[in-house]
């Protein structure tokens, strides 16, 4: 009596512990299905309006309201804005969701996933620039930078400091805005762009278990920021007392 009463309570810690870990995934796949709400609307928006007249009439009325010679270079430098914003507030202080190195290594793979993602798309989707310079359009590399790099801004301030968290996507925005206004993207390529680099930033941050280690835990005083003069990237540290 006493081996089955063993056996049953076995059995039944085994069949809980297996009803508890098909709860958690479960609710980890409606978790992530509600974070890719956005990326999918934006996703379906772009590909509805690609090639339409109504993109096409929207780029010839703002090249129109622009007189057809705007051109500025600072798109190349706001779609990194967050990731200054982000190592601001964290010399300042501010308290995020993760430690400086475990941000960095969420950026990093959040940007380079983003960056290769996106040229692999421009090479299956054929699409010509409004400036007809090449048939890369679609999506913009500018835009989905800018939003991945929001995306990991929004999501280490989100819970501690609402306006900064969102204030990346500003930035973000206005690089939108500026690859259309430089004749750069159709509206769908910048809708297409803020998909990826929100989508792809999400699932980096929802399975980044997957990547937990961190030499510099134990040194809070220590931040290794990225660094960039005159097209070389290096790395400067900063000790904080």
């Amino acid at each position: 009596m006493k081996i089955y009463s063993i056996l049953f309570a076995l059995i039944f810690t085994i069949n809980l512990t297996s009803q508890n870990d098909s709860i958690r995934r479960s609710n980890e796949s409606k978790f992530l299905k509600k974070k890719l709400i956005i990326p999918s609307i934006l996703t379906g928006a772009a590909f509805l309006l690609t090639k339409s007249d109504f993109e096409i009439s929207l780029q010839n009325k703002l090249q129109k309201r622009l007189n057809n010679n705007f051109s500025t270079k600072i798109d190349g430098y706001t779609r990194y804005a967050p990731i200054l914003q982000m190592y601001t507030a964290d010399l300042l202080g501010a308290e995020a969701k993760n430690h400086w190195f475990d941000q960095s290594r969420n950026m990093a793979l959040s940007l380079l996933i983003t960056k290769y993602t996106t040229a692999v798309f421009k090479g299956i989707i054929v699409k010509e620039r409004p400036n007809l310079q090449n048939n890369n359009a679609f999506p913009s590399g500018h835009t989905s930078a800018a939003f991945a790099s929001a995306t990991v801004l929004y999501e280490e301030f989100k819970d501690t400091s609402p306006l900064l968290a969102y204030s990346g996507y500003i930035f973000a925005s206005s690089t939108a805005y500026l690859r259309m206004a430089n004749n750069a993207h159709w509206f769908s390529d910048v809708l297409a762009g803020a998909a990826l680099g929100i989508a792809i930033t999400k699932l980096v941050y929802h399975f980044d278990y997957l990547f937990d280690w961190n030499p510099f835990k134990n040194n809070e005083g220590l931040i290794v920021l990225p660094s960039f003069t005159n097209q070389t990237v290096g790395l400067t540290g900063i000790l904080r007392f």
